[in-house]
Parts: C-alpha cells; sequence; structure tokens
C-alpha cells in the first residue's frame, strides 16, 4: 500500500486490489466507521494520467479505478483508496460487510460501469432497466444511439 500525504492534502492510499479488503479492515479498527463514497472511473481516453513518480509502488494503472472515501468523524479524519480495475478483470470484492452502506453504491457501480463486487448480497442493476444492454458510464459505451426528445423545443 503506497500512501500519499502532505499537511494541506488528502490522505490518499493506492490500495493493489488483492489487498482492498485487508486495507478496508485495518482503517475500520483504526475509527474509520463510515464510507461516505464508493465510485468509480473510466480511464479510457486518459491512459497516461499524472500520478506523481514512486506513489504507485508496484501498483500498475489500469482502465478502470474504484475509489472509496472513508471517514472518521470521531477523528475528523479522512481517506480516500484509490483500486485500480483492469479490463480483463473487472471485480473486486465488496465491501458490504465492512460497510454495508456500500450496498447502493457498489451496485450503482457495477449498473454504471459494469464492476462486479464478489460477495455482495444483491449485486442488480439499481438505475438502469434489468433488461439494458451495457454500461452508460463507460468511456465506449455507445453513446447517441437513443434518441432525445427534448419538451418544448421548436421543430
Amino acid at each position: 500500500m503506497t500512501q500519499v500525504s502532505s499537511r494541506v492534502a488528502d490522505d490518499v492510499r493506492f490500495v493493489a486490489k488483492a489487498d482492498y479488503l485487508k486495507t478496508l479492515a485495518k482503517l475500520r479498527e483504526e475509527g474509520f466507521e463510515m464510507c461516505a463514497d464508493l465510485t468509480a472511473v473510466d480511464y479510457l481516453t486518459h491512459p497516461g494520467r499524472n500520478i506523481a513518480a514512486g506513489v504507485l509502488g508496484e501498483i500498475k494503472l489500469e482502465r478502470f479505478e474504484v475509489v472509496v472515501n472513508l471517514l472518521s468523524l470521531s477523528q475528523r479524519r479522512r481517506v480516500r483508496l484509490r483500486v485500480q480495475i483492469a479490463e480483463s478483470d473487472t471485480t473486486i470484492d465488496s465491501a458490504f460487510d465492512l460497510y454495508p452502506g456500500t450496498e447502493a453504491m457498489e451496485r450503482e457501480v457495477f449498473d454504471m460501469f459494469g464492476i462486479k463486487f464478489n460477495g455482495h448480497p444483491d449485486l442488480t442493476r439499481i438505475l438502469m432497466p434489468e433488461d439494458w444492454q451495457g454500461h452508460p458510464l463507460r468511456k465506449d459505451y455507445g453513446a447517441g444511439n437513443i434518441p432525445v426528445q427534448f419538451k418544448g423545443a421548436a421543430s
């Protein structure tokens, strides 16, 4: 696990996918009792993103990234975890057992990006209809295939 910290910067940690649950459990023990957000980013069109030298350690940048923001309300601290997800294996373990509030967040990431959370109790679509094809927030999703009609627009 690599940590980036400064007096003015957020505590950001790049975590290997294999260490994700172990890191979450350790942070929970350290008093990070709340998962404020869990989301994903698709870097398909921005593969050469700017990460300071030495920050990643052995971690390789991948197309997808799961981003988790944890809070310690009692200590007034915040930590952000960034986990790289390869396009060839879009799975990661579910945080649900440690942070039950991630249930809907993980479903949204699955629905919008197609990232599967192993061990999730109900990994089904949450925003799109069950029969929807594809994942709309992927950069390679076929945008523009659905006609959009604007109400009140002049013809």
